[in-house]
């Protein structure tokens, strides 16, 4: 008898326009939530010879320190002020070598020479395979890391112009060359060979312990200040990192920001989508309350009567909470069904470029968290407003 009479006074125009704005404000949710888990590590994956996201810093050259070199250096001051950055996770140093280095090959019928530098950084941030990078005091042979740009240079600049053949990474690789120091009045000679390509910093690279070595025999066993840094990021997506180099005149790569303003980018949209979604939500939500609340005071009397004939304001506010509550999870249910059909359509897209290894848990969570937010809303407002409209 009371759910008949409460079914009367429902106008179900209200009822669909609550519906059909929940259920697309809860999808553009749903789908913003699933697109930022399945597309982000795409944005902030990293491939290269470094372990994790190692930037590598450097200081803008001014006219002062075209005159005064000592400006280029980075200070024990100003390398600490990086290590305390909250985007930062570690900082290396830079060495570099303090002697003269020719490296000779015979290719082709032409023996080839050419002045070498090397710098190294902690192994820590390379990432090759282990028997090819380490080096001791007993070895005769030297592993060595390149720019990728080097290759290009030779396969497209200077095998074109000397009639010699184009190589491969794979085939370069198996090449083996001479390298030579000379330094205080020393001599020595390494075989060498390119066990890898990196295109992230423009320099040459060979162990640590081996640069240490030979500044300590050919050249100066002083530690030498560092103009070039490499720093490890804790999240190379985060917005901080560009203004920071701004403001501290500092020098990096442009591609290796990319992925920070993209992810920025792309947070920019997914907030944007978002917050258009919240405020369809928050709209739909304010309509329904509207429309309960003009419900309850239209049938005043009708409400009143129940209570004084023995139902309690839980009793009358019942039917409305349900009702509402059971559309609230049928429109969570089919916003969440809209997301993972489209989160097919897009992954069935990208899978040709990319591996989009996400779950759907991300739009099922957002989806509970949503429902369960606003059944609380919902049955906190609708019995307080019936229990002032029957109690005294």
């Amino acid at each position: 008898m009371l759910k008949r009479l409460q079914r009367k006074t429902l106008i179900p125009a209200q009822i669909a326009g609550y519906a059909a704005t929940l259920l697309v404000g809860a999808a553009i949710v749903m789908l913003a939530c699933q697109l930022y888990a399945d597309l982000r590590p795409l944005l902030t994956q990293q491939t290269d010879v470094f372990r994790g996201h190692a930037i590598t810093l450097s200081k803008n050259v001014s006219v002062l320190q075209s005159l005064n070199k000592r400006g280029i250096y980075f200070t024990d001051k100003e390398i600490a002020e990086l290590e305390a950055q909250p985007f930062v996770a570690q900082v290396a140093r830079f060495t570099s070598s303090a002697f003269h280095t020719k490296a000779s090959i015979n290719f082709g019928g032409q023996g080839l020479y050419t002045d070498l530098f090397f710098e190294s950084v902690p192994d820590r941030y390379i990432d090759v395979r282990s028997e090819d990078w380490r080096w001791d005091s007993t070895s005769n042979f030297i592993p060595v890391i390149i720019p990728e740009d080097y290759l290009s240079l030779y396969n497209f600049g200077f095998a074109e112009s000397q009639a010699l053949p184009v190589l491969s990474k794979g085939t370069i690789e198996q090449v083996a060359f001479t390298i030579e120091l000379d330094g205080h009045g020393r001599h020595r000679s390494f075989r060498s060979r390119i066990v890898g390509f990196s295109g992230k910093i423009n320099t040459i690279l060979a162990p640590e312990e081996f640069l240490k070595w030979a500044n300590s025999e050919f050249g100066s066993a002083e530690t030498n200040a560092s103009s070039r840094l490499l720093m490890e990021l804790a999240d190379a997506s985060d917005e901080r990192i560009p203004r920071f180099m701004k403001e501290h005149n500092y020098n990096i790569k442009q591609d290796e920001l990319e992925s920070s303003k993209m992810v920025f980018f792309f947070r920019a949209a997914m907030a944007f989508l978002l917050t258009v979604a919240l405020i369809i939500i928050a709209l739909s939500v304010a309509f329904i309350i509207m429309s309960i609340n003009v419900i309850i005071q239209k049938n005043h009397d009708l409400f009143c009567n129940l209570h004084d004939i023995g139902y309690s304001p839980r009793q009358i506010a019942r039917y409305y909470r349900r009702t509402v509550g059971i559309i609230t999870g049928v429109d969570m249910a089919l916003a969440t069904l809209v997301a993972l059909v489209l989160r097919n359509l897009y992954v069935g897209e990208l899978s040709t470029m990319f591996t989009i290894e996400g779950s759907v848990w991300p739009s099922a969570i957002a989806a509970a968290a949503l429902t369960a937010a606003l059944i609380v809303i919902y049955n906190y407002t609708i019995l307080k407003t019936i229990r002032t409209t029957v109690e005294p």
